[in-house]
């Protein structure tokens, strides 16, 4: 039985194919999803949702709560609105990027669309994923989350955090001060090289999180250097302890 799991593992990595049980210790959705379940999580506040990827990740491993998913570019908007209509606990707030004030600003739209950002993008982070080179930019309107958040967080008992802004997330948080008490989790990357422009890597933002009152509970496989393996983004999940 051993030696047919054996070959079976072999065959699906010449196929450049893993394949892992669904539980906490191998998958990264299940980790999160299990530790949304044990802190009670009832919403989530999914900033830079894309295409609506993580939201529907999680929601096929099992989180029940609801969602509140915002995206500044206008085509992933759209596609994210079509996605969440199947889905009456996941609502999307009007177009918008998230930072540190309210207004306009302009966002530089990635080839791969993920990897769009307001900040400038490094050479480091072109020479790992050459689909993310930026091909244009779009104006779109900027809100802080303590602006736009309050609607949401009225009915709910333990809301979650989620960042994905592409080396942003230190403005995000800027614009977050009133928020952030209320939130119970936190998901964003963390970069471990520089990325994007101006950005504020792991150890800044771990510090920040930890001063307003959040523990590291998980580090969850992020962004590779295909070429030499090097280790540039994970992801990061925190949360206040009882």
């Amino acid at each position: 039985m051993m030696v047919s799991k054996r070959i079976m593992k072999d065959i699906f990595r010449r196929l450049g194919l893993e394949v892992h049980r669904y539980t906490a210790s191998v998958s990264p959705t299940a980790q999160i999803v299990s530790s949304l379940h044990k802190f009670g999580i009832d919403l989530i506040l999914d900033v830079g949702a894309n295409q609506g990827q993580f939201a529907s990740e999680i929601r096929g491993g099992g989180y029940r709560g609801n969602i509140i998913s915002f995206e500044p570019l206008s085509e992933a908007h759209s596609v994210l609105r079509r996605v969440s209509q199947r889905d009456a606990k996941w609502y999307v707030h009007p177009r918008c990027a998230l930072g540190d004030y309210n207004g306009e600003v302009n966002i530089n739209i990635a080839g791969n669309s993920v990897s769009s950002s307001i900040l400038p993008m490094l050479d480091a982070h072109q020479r790992a994923a050459p689909a993310s080179i930026y091909q244009g930019r779009e104006v779109v309107p900027l809100q802080t989350l303590d602006a736009v958040s309050g609607d949401y967080l009225v009915n709910a008992h333990k809301s979650f955090l989620k960042i994905d802004t592409q080396g942003f997330e230190w403005q995000v948080l800027d614009g977050a001060r009133d928020t952030l008490p209320y939130i119970r989790g936190v998901l964003l990357e963390l970069s471990l090289v520089p990325l994007y422009e101006g950005q504020h890597l792991w150890r800044e933002i771990i510090d920040r999180l930890e001063t307003e009152g959040f523990v590291l509970w998980s580090l969850l496989p992020g962004f590779t250097d295909p070429v030499d393996g090097q280790t540039l983004q994970v992801d990061a999940v925190f949360y206040r302890q009882p």
